[in-house]
């Protein structure tokens, strides 16, 4: 029987896969950590070497729990976004380091272009910002700085990683594999316009992009290709960018309808329908999906830094031992002792956007303890959530409820800071990687097995629901000691 959808969810710190019944069930998952390079403060690089070799390995294993490839009915991929990867179309191999999402080396770049007056014209084609989050930039710098790049000529190859998994999947001995991109990954480059859904020759030209490297953009759902790597034929179904494949994982199909998923950082999309968002409060317009060739379009906020923030309490500080320690941690002390934690490790994201920034901890008095800083770093959580909706409302979109995913929030205590730091409802789904969900459920449309997104959002099943119950003077004493410890931030940056 052939009833199972294989999902490959390739993160910054992590590659998993998973096998999902249409029922929305999760019946297998196999993952392996990703090793993370920092060759320069601000820089982070990937292997895709290994990430490819470690993506192969957990999709065997959970392939061989379900007794074989022939139970695989289609595979969908998600990603981390902005990553960007370099290979020959010659051998497949990596030319040169993937550069991650997180990197920063192209602060200065960014910084020049707005500058001399391009962000404008950039927000209006792409709905981004000038910033070294997104891949344009970091395409430009990479065709600079690494020769061996132009050097390939015509076999040199340039994607997001799911570009790069799905042209490993496809190749073989006799031909190199598809190189194809999806629209919502094409839409975080940078490079593509958001309106025709493709790539614009003036940015590429901007930021220096060979542009007979780059690959073709595609739908989210339909037969991509296959593979026969695992033995028989399984076709490619569905790929979108985490963000987008968690809105869709949580259901977030009619305008309004709002998902923030905290994995390694945090972010927040509101569904905005088929007309892209126009953002007068530096939050980003995107693509939500693409289906048929017709997008409907998303409002984004980013924080770079959420999970990561945890990870460096337990590695580089060793503040914690495991993360699940910070939930009794927090719930241990009255309240966070006037320490305000501003993560801006990666520099803040939306909607302050300043790649410079640096991380701080104030309010430290003898007082305090570790769980006075760890319940900081989960506050700040809610507080950088909490400048977002702000951001939102400006633009016009007011969320109703918020609904939450990712590793981090199974903490409770961190679920319900958010609602009374927010004052909205929260909805926590049973199965919170609605980003693998939602990369199957696109599978299952596009191999035929649902007839739309309508219909294998059945696959997001029950929620639970944390109401807002913070008293006024509480919640207005926690705003305003983040707002002083972000200014203190910014104004450290100017």
């Amino acid at each position: 029987m052939t009833d199972l959808i294989l999902v490959i969810d390739e993160g910054t710190t992590s590659t998993r896969a998973m096998l999902f019944r249409p029922d929305g069930q999760c019946i297998a998952t196999q993952a392996m950590e990703l090793t993370q390079h920092y060759p320069q403060p601000g820089w982070v690089e990937h292997d895709a070497a290994e990430i490819w070799d470690r993506t192969l390995a957990v999709s065997r294993a959970v392939i061989d729990q379900a007794g074989g490839a022939a139970r695989i009915a289609a595979i969908g991929i998600t990603n981390q976004r902005e990553t960007v990867v370099f290979w020959d179309k010659t051998t497949g191999a990596p030319l040169a380091p993937a550069i991650v999402w997180q990197d920063r080396r192209t602060a200065a770049i960014c910084r020049d272009l707005k500058e001399a007056g391009h962000e404008d014209a950039v927000q209006a084609k792409t709905g981004l910002l000038l910033d070294p989050y997104f891949s344009g930039s970091k395409i430009g710098w990479a065709m600079a700085h690494w020769p061996q790049l132009a050097a390939a000529g015509d076999r040199l190859a340039i994607g997001t990683v799911e570009s790069w998994l799905v042209w490993k999947l496809t190749a073989n001995e006799n031909r190199g594999g598809l190189h194809i991109t999806d629209a919502t990954n094409a839409s975080r480059t940078a490079l593509m316009a958001i309106g025709s859904g493709g790539w614009d020759d003036g940015l590429i030209d901007l930021f220096g992009v060979p542009r007979a490297a780059l690959p073709d953009i595609v739908d989210c759902a339909g037969r991509f290709g296959e593979t026969t790597l695992f033995g028989p034929a399984i076709p490619i179904c569905g790929m979108a960018g985490d963000q987008q494949a968690a809105t869709i994982g949580q259901s977030c199909l009619a305008p309004g309808q709002t998902k923030a998923t905290f994995g390694t950082g945090a972010f927040i999309l509101t569904q905005a329908g088929p007309t892209p968002p126009v953002s007068r409060h530096r939050l980003l317009s995107t693509v939500a999906w693409q289906l048929g060739g017709k997008r409907a379009y998303a409002l984004e906020g980013s924080v770079f830094v959420a999970g990561s923030l945890i990870k460096w309490l337990r590695d580089s500080i060793g503040l914690i031992g495991t993360a699940a320690e910070t939930e009794a941690l927090a719930r241990s002390v009255a309240d966070n002792g006037g320490v305000y934690l501003v993560p801006a490790l990666s520099g803040l994201g939306a909607p302050w956007w300043q790649p410079e920034a640096r991380a701080s901890i104030s309010g430290l008095s003898f007082t305090n303890t570790r769980a006075h800083i760890v319940r900081a770093a989960l506050e700040a959580m809610a507080h950088q959530a909490h400048d977002l909706k702000t951001a939102f409302a400006a633009d016009g979109t007011d969320w109703q409820a918020l609904r939450i995913d990712g590793g981090m929030v199974a903490n409770n205590w961190m679920a319900q800071d958010m609602a009374d730091i927010l004052g909205i409802t929260v909805e926590r789904p049973a199965f919170a990687e609605t980003t693998a969900l939602g990369a199957a459920m696109l599978a299952g449309v596009g191999s035929g097995l649902f007839s739309g997104l309508e219909e294998a959002s059945a696959m997001r099943g029950a929620v639970e629901v944390f109401e807002p119950g913070m008293d006024q003077g509480t919640h207005m004493k926690r705003l305003d000691g983040w707002a002083a410890a972000v200014k203190s931030v910014i104004e450290t940056v100017d």
